[in-house]
């Protein structure tokens, strides 16, 4: 981490910050976070370092310059779903009783409500699209399914992507059988809805299809282009990667020599590496953002490169190790770049463990937990549990959030992993880790389960059955 205060931090267009990439500056619906990492290209010190993990140790806590800014979102963005799905709410008359249940129990109440969860998603939750059983049992009692009848907040903070946050909530609801709403959930790319506000005309890559163009659509961006539009209008553009009938008859070909590009958003994981690759290095070398030109000085014209996150492997439903994901993507793409100019790439990266995405988080605690406590606030106790000691564990303990490490994905380790060290624990599943926290706020003796026979007027004892 650096010495140097936020307030201090130069902005990338104050004369200070020379050389840094050209980001907007604190204006309109958004705030600008410091960020901790340096915004020049890993690639020279993974070709010459077996070690490809930031550490604590190092307090290499992020990959983008001191003097560089990431806008995000002022508030959460305003679901375009209802708050919160409703199937498997309970019952009226089960919300009456819990009621009367947290009246005789106001201190684990306050309690409950003075804590709250983030959980990764991938190697925590769910392998891809199969659930981690545990994970079910843990959401489940923590909507609601224990001893008060109450609702300990959570978010989901995820370093995926690709597509819609509605659609991926959906996805969600269904592999985990709990409701999930999209003003809980947070992927990688959500924070950078804060750059509509600067950039008209964006290349937006990543995801399956084109799931990614409503998704930035929905965040503002007023021209988005996917790749495939650009190799629609000319097939020639990239000779080792071809367009399909059903892409073609999807994408929005247009004269893309007229059209000025403004920057380039890696929103998630490339399906066409050559096409990609190629596009993004055309436009990096062009002169101000025109494909088919050649800039005489890349550097001095070259358009903002954005990338939503950093994660070198990331967790799949492949049984045998973890599998490459976005990170790989830019150490091969930095190292393209240098080889063709001699030049480190200068590009920023969102995703945990950026400060950014944390800072963004606190809003979106702050958010949920006025929807379901009525109250404004950020919890005091904070815990984020995640299987991936290099994004999930060194950003939480960076932010000063309590972290929990799960055995279900990116870790397989023993007792902690070295460099990122869980300051909370390690955990053989993510229902483990909440049991853990939640006896440590609310006591060892509290129940994970809802007595269907409670009776308040017995303060709790089973009585009558009450249904």
């Amino acid at each position: 981490m650096s010495d140097i205060p936020p307030e201090a931090a130069p902005s990338p267009r104050d004369p200070r910050g020379s050389g840094s990439l050209p980001i907007p500056n604190d204006s309109g619906n958004t705030v600008e976070i410091p960020a901790t990492r340096s915004s020049i290209s890993d690639a020279a010190q993974y070709m010459h370092n077996l070690s490809f993990t930031p550490s604590t140790r190092d307090r290499r806590g992020s990959r983008n310059s001191f003097g560089t800014s990431l806008p995000i979102p002022r508030s959460p963005r305003v679901s375009r779903l209802s708050s919160v799905l409703t199937a498997g709410e309970p019952s009226v008359s089960r919300d009456i009783l819990a009621s009367q249940v947290q009246d005789m129990s106001k201190e684990k109440v306050a309690a409950a409500k003075n804590m709250a969860f983030a959980f990764d998603i991938d190697g925590v939750l769910a392998h891809g699209n199969d659930p981690i059983p545990p994970a079910k049992e843990a959401l489940k009692m923590l909507n609601g399914d224990n001893e008060l009848g109450i609702k300990i907040p959570y978010i989901l903070l995820t370093n995926g992507g690709g597509k819609t946050e509605e659609a991926r909530c959906e996805q969600l609801s269904q592999i985990l059988e709990i409701p999930v709403s999209t003003d809980q959930f947070i992927q990688s790319h959500t924070p950078m809805q804060a750059l509509a506000e600067y950039y008209d005309t964006v290349l937006v890559i990543g995801g399956d299809g084109q799931n990614i163009r409503p998704a930035a659509e929905n965040y503002g961006f007023k021209n988005v282009v996917h790749p495939k539009d650009i190799q629609a209008w000319d097939p020639t553009i990239c000779p080792w990667s071809h367009i399909t009938e059903e892409e073609r008859a999807i994408a929005k070909p247009r004269d893309f020599s007229k059209l000025k590009f403004d920057a380039i958003l890696v929103f998630n994981d490339s399906r066409d590496y050559q096409l990609d690759f190629q596009l993004i290095i055309d436009l990096l070398l062009a002169e101000d953002g025109l494909l088919l030109t050649r800039a005489k000085d890349p550097v001095s014209s070259r358009i903002p490169l954005y990338f939503s996150q950093g994660d070198m492997v990331f967790p799949t439903d492949h049984k045998g190790p973890t599998r490459l994901t976005l990170g790989a993507f830019r150490i091969a793409l930095e190292a393209q770049y240098k080889a063709l100019t001699g030049i480190e790439l200068e590009r920023v990266v969102y995703g945990k463990p950026e400060k950014a995405t944390y800072t963004y988080a606190d809003e979106v605690l702050k958010s949920w937990m006025e929807q379901i406590h009525n109250e404004n606030k950020l919890p005091q106790n904070i815990y984020m549990v995640g299987d991936n000691p290099a994004s999930d564990i060194i950003g939480g303990n960076m932010y000063g959030w309590n972290t929990c490490l799960v055995r279900t994905g990116v870790f397989q380790g023993g007792e902690n992993d070295p460099n990122n060290p869980a300051n909370f624990g390690v955990f053989d599943n993510v229902l483990e880790a909440v049991k853990a926290a939640v006896r440590k706020e609310l006591g060892q003796d509290f129940k994970f389960k809802w007595n269907p026979k409670v009776n308040p007027v017995l303060h709790g004892d089973a009585g009558s059955a009450v249904e």
